[in-house]
């Protein structure tokens, strides 16, 4: 089997072992009886599967049920199996991510009106996944200002706890806000993590959670940062988020460990010694990449076969002018640089939600013949690309993105480098 084909089993093994609908299913059906109106809301990328998994299960039956998620992540299927008086309450929203816009925040306006007068014995499920923090936003600033906060986070290479800290304190509903909304009925969250360490505080800014993160902290990633803000943010950064909410339960039943480990258990049905490199990626896209592409060297040079699986979450630091990609992308467009001219080696990095930054590509595949064919196109070279952050054209240029599609899942990234394993290696 060739290398490209190894790499995409491995990455169908990864998607459905990241599955979260039956998870979902064992949750909801633990959940305590409850006395009075039950509302079901999902956000984020996986919310349409996640809730229709949800509506699936028997005696679970929600007053209404709002499902909030990304474009194009719009998965009605499960929906349509379900019995008639389900599908009659069940609406689905559309939102911008990674940048919220208008229907981010009339979604969030929407579930606000639902979450509203609420009696003690009523309860909130809420169903959560990576990508809520831009599909429900109901800012404290105007819009035009909240959306150039978010530009500046995305661009600034700050990782995401940093991004979610700024966001709590700029939202009427993230940093454990909504939670206090839904006040005094009970709100239960089950969380598909996209985060590193599965923080419930982290996943989409923590709406339903206490959030532990600190005035302080915020101004100081401000200042670090250097994030230009105007005199009314900067007075929203000094006004504490929920330390405490005594109608809040959390349960994260999914993550990026699953994910990695189902990538791992691939590689070593190659039949090669398999690693699995446990510190989640955090370091800045191009430097991973060129690390795992040295890891590759290494191997060759040494006469191993090897497989190693990662995951995590690097970063990209854009400067004033940049191309078209995602972190997944450049990565793999730094390994290509470091493995031009080797044979049977490769490395890819994926999205586990099916998209890789403004882009319809989930990832990007890179090996020995990478970097030449990019340079064949005749519209730059990898290193070229590399600088420009324009990963995108550049692999599209060679075959080297890589397209799921929305998956129904997100996880985080995973990323795995192939040494030896193709069929014209060396046994």
């Amino acid at each position: 089997m060739a290398q490209r084909e190894q790499a995409e089993e491995i990455i169908r093994a990864v998607l459905t072992a990241s599955d979260p609908a039956h998870a979902v299913s064992r949750a909801v059906a633990a959940l305590p009886p409850c006395n009075g109106r039950t509302l079901l809301l999902a956000v984020g990328k996986a919310a349409p599967v996640m809730a229709a998994a949800a509506l699936a299960v028997p005696g679970f039956a929600p007053e209404r049920t709002l499902v909030i998620t990304k474009y194009g992540h719009c998965r009605t299927a499960g929906v349509s199996q379900l019995p008639e008086g389900r599908q009659s309450s069940f609406r689905i929203l559309e939102a911008g991510h990674p940048v919220p816009d208008a229907n981010s925040y009339a979604a969030a306006d929407e579930a606000v009106a639902m979450l509203s007068g609420l009696a003690p014995a009523d309860r909130v499920v809420l169903l959560l996944s990576g990508g809520g923090s831009a599909l429900l936003e109901k800012p404290l600033l105007p819009e035009e200002e909240m959306g150039e906060i978010n530009r500046q986070l995305l661009a600034c290479g700050a990782p995401i706890e940093e991004v979610n800290t700024i966001r709590k304190r700029l939202s009427a509903v993230k940093g454990g806000r909504l939670a206090q909304l839904c006040a005094p009925a009970q709100i239960h969250t089950i969380a598909l993590s996209d985060v590193l360490g599965d923080a419930p505080h982290s996943i989409a800014s923590g709406p339903a959670v206490p959030d532990p993160t600190t005035c302080a902290d915020a101004l100081r990633i401000v200042r670090e940062r250097g994030l230009r803000l105007s005199p009314e943010a900067r007075a929203l950064l000094a006004r504490e988020t929920p330390k405490k909410l005594l109608n809040a339960q959390v349960q994260v039943v999914g993550g990026m460990s699953i994910a990695r480990r189902a990538a791992a258990r691939a590689c070593a049905a190659l039949g090669c010694r398999t690693l699995l490199f446990l510190p989640a990626l955090t370091a800045e896209a191009s430097a991973v990449g060129r690390f795992f592409g040295c890891l590759a060297r290494k191997a060759r040079r040494e006469g191993r076969r090897l497989a190693l699986a990662a995951g995590g979450e690097t970063v990209v630091t854009l400067g004033k002018a940049h191309g078209l990609g995602g972190r997944n992308q450049e990565a793999a467009l730094a390994a290509a640089t470091v493995l031009a001219g080797m044979t049977d080696a490769c490395f890819f990095s994926l999205g586990t939600d099916g998209t890789d930054g403004p882009t319809d590509a989930a990832g990007g595949y890179a090996d020995g013949k990478t970097a030449r064919a990019i340079a064949a196109a005749g519209h730059t070279t990898a290193r070229e690309a590399l600088r420009a952050h324009d990963a995108y054209p550049a692999l599209q240029s060679c075959g080297g993105l890589l397209h799921t599609g929305p998956t129904g899942t997100n996880v985080n990234d995973v990323c795995c480098l192939l040494v030896g394993t193709g069929d014209g290696c060396d046994r």
